[in-house]
């Protein structure tokens, strides 16, 4: 089989692989979609510190089982499939605390960028779903990001008739303002591209506000909330400090902030402590998902909810997964899918 495999800060070789065969409990998958997303970007620009090369990577992917192992009821070969990248042990503190996205033992299933992959028996049990017919696999393979929004909005709350403010329209982004347009919010949408704010316009945002063509982001926000006083909830998707300060004093007195773009390690920020203290503002930071909200995420797919054709730019070979790694970076695309042989 091919499979790219990473080897280093921008370098990528697609290689000849044996197919692997699964162990008990483990079933594998013949890969027919696989997304690109801005996790695998940072990665081929300069490495994941949780893997040692050489290494696969890529984490959403849909496909067709092509064999099981021992002990394997649930699934079958030729069942159609997706699998979240990740699944929690189960036993560590934070999991027995139902923390599961914080898991010290999580189990990581990266290598969506290849022709066949074998998911490990945990995720095999918690993080495996059937694709129903009506459901199309690039759809399904929508369901790790949509997955961490879920959680995401679940975390921070919102409610019919809030004012929400999603301050980046990327991927997770635009997964927050469909979501918080479906909980029957006003949604405010914020970027640089005016591109991404049409199609966050498409998935619910009453408002869309380019911050390059205002000269206070924060005060232009405020204007089109309820007498100026700040949104219910504020939400951070673009993972960069300087967003992560305007973000927060976008929110009203008592409102609540949602801190989910991740930023470079040792990162920063400057907080006025006054303004947190007086207005009561809560703050939160989510990572992630669980088990939980990978199913929700996955049921809200099926349903219709969000689609994957919003989101895709370009279709590409295995082969030439770096110029979609690198068009996915550029900007001008929201994602690009790796369709298999």
């Amino acid at each position: 089989m091919k499979i790219a495999n990473f080897y280093g800060p921008e370098d990528v070789r697609i290689e000849e692989a044996p197919i692997p065969t699964p162990n008990a409990g483990e079933i594998i998958i013949q890969n027919k979609v696989a997304l690109t997303c801005g996790t695998d970007v940072k990665m081929y620009m300069r490495g994941y510190p949780l893997l040692t090369p050489p290494h696969g990577f890529g984490h959403e992917a849909a496909g067709i089982i092509s064999a099981i192992g021992a002990g394997i009821t649930k699934f079958k070969v030729g069942d159609r499939v997706v699998a979240h990248d990740s699944a929690p042990c189960g036993t560590c503190y934070y999991c027995k605390q139902g923390q599961h996205s914080m898991c010290e033992n999580l189990i990581l299933n990266f290598g969506a960028f290849s022709q066949y992959q074998k998911i490990p028996a945990p995720l095999v049990a918690q993080n495996v779903f059937h694709i129903p017919p009506h459901m199309n696999l690039r759809d399904a393979a929508l369901t790790e990001p949509f997955a961490c929004a879920v959680y995401g909005i679940a975390e921070i709350g919102i409610e019919p008739g809030d004012t929400v403010v999603v301050n980046g329209a990327g991927p997770i982004g635009l997964m927050f303002t469909r979501l918080a347009y479906f909980k029957g919010a006003k949604v405010i949408a914020t970027d640089l591209s005016d591109n991404r704010l049409k199609t966050a316009k498409q998935l619910g945002a009453a408002i869309t506000i380019n911050v390059s063509k205002c000269e206070d982001i924060v005060q232009t926000v405020k204007e089109y909330t309820d007498e100026g006083r700040g949104a219910d909830v504020a939400i951070e998707a673009v993972g960069m400090p300087a967003t992560w300060e305007t973000t927060i004093p976008m929110s009203r007195k008592g409102g609540r902030v949602l801190l989910f773009g991740g930023t470079k390690g040792g990162s920063t920020i400057q907080l006025d402590a006054t303004m947190l203290h007086y207005s009561q503002i809560t703050i939160k930071g989510v990572f992630h998902t669980t088990p939980k909200y990978v199913a929700k995420a996955f049921d809200l797919i099926k349903n219709g909810v969000i689609s994957a054709d919003v989101f895709i730019g370009n279709e590409y070979p295995l082969d030439k997964v770096v110029d979609a790694l690198l068009s996915h970076k550029s900007g001008n695309v929201i994602k690009n899918c790796i369709v298999f042989d």
